[in-house]
């Protein structure tokens, strides 16, 4: 794993999560404005940072790093962690966890989507298939590549900017293993976060992004003891692919609160 870090330390921390198999530079687009004011850090996974020989292993295991991040560079404490979708999950596990103290906690309107082993393995099976080619080469294979490729015609610029975010049509993320994918993917499956979590104090802010469907509202309440939830009438993680300035206003007033 490896941190990239930008703007003054003396300024309060704010750390970036990715997602499912994205790139640290999925946040280019609110890091410069962000970093003006905050000491901002970006987490890159292993396994899919391209100047590292690594793999992504578990949730856990990336947790703990982020935590040793923490207690090595900012002595345990940190104002805000963003996480975006995948990395939504992260940013609860760490609150959960308590063993570095994060004053405000944003969840980036990911799905808390859980199931046992079996279906995991199956599932993570299926999503390599699709995803892998992807990264590695820019599209899909075979009947999958000619769906993609005549809804990507027809798209609109959220489906472009998300696929712009997993680094396709690109040769950024294309190091990245099926290791690191499917580990990544069950991963994210497999952990199972209490309901009415124990947060340590931790503030916990959601993004929910109401065209996802109201399951996901349903989902934040059983995790969360009083969240402070922002309902947006957009997709997954609209707002930050498509209105970067109104997600950074938005989290740089979660970051300045006390």
């Amino acid at each position: 794993m490896k941190i990239y870090t930008f703007g003054k330390k003396e300024n309060p921390a704010v750390m970036l999560l990715p997602g499912t198999c994205c790139h640290w530079k999925s946040f280019e687009g609110v890091i410069p404005k962000l970093s003006e004011n905050f000491y901002v850090l970006c987490v890159s996974y292993d396994g899919f940072d391209e100047t590292e020989h690594s793999a992504f292993v578990s949730m856990q295991d990336e947790a703990e790093k982020i935590e040793d991040c923490i207690k090595e560079n900012l002595n345990g404490e940190i104002r805000a962690v963003y996480g975006c979708s995948l990395g939504g999950t992260l940013a609860a596990m760490l609150a959960e966890r308590g063993n570095v103290r994060i004053r405000h906690a944003v969840i980036g309107s990911s799905d808390f989507d859980t199931c046992g082993e079996i279906l995991a393995r199956l599932e993570t099976k299926l999503m390599v298939k699709m995803i892998y080619p992807l990264l590695a080469t820019g599209r899909m294979h075979g009947i999958l590549g000619k769906i993609m490729d005549r809804k990507m015609a027809g798209a609109d610029g959220y489906m472009k900017s998300m696929m712009k975010m997993f680094g396709v049509g690109s040769t950024k993320m294309r190091f990245v293993t099926k290791e690191s994918v499917a580990n990544q993917f069950y991963s994210d499956l497999v952990t199972r976060l209490p309901y009415k979590m124990d947060t340590h104090g931790t503030k916990i802010y959601i993004f929910y992004a109401a065209k996802m469907g109201k399951k996901y509202l349903k989902r934040y309440h059983k995790y969360f003891d009083s969240p402070k939830i922002y309902k947006d009438n957009l997709r997954h993680e609209e707002l930050l692919v498509c209105y970067p300035d109104q997600w950074m206003g938005r989290v740089s007033t979660i970051a300045r609160s006390k």
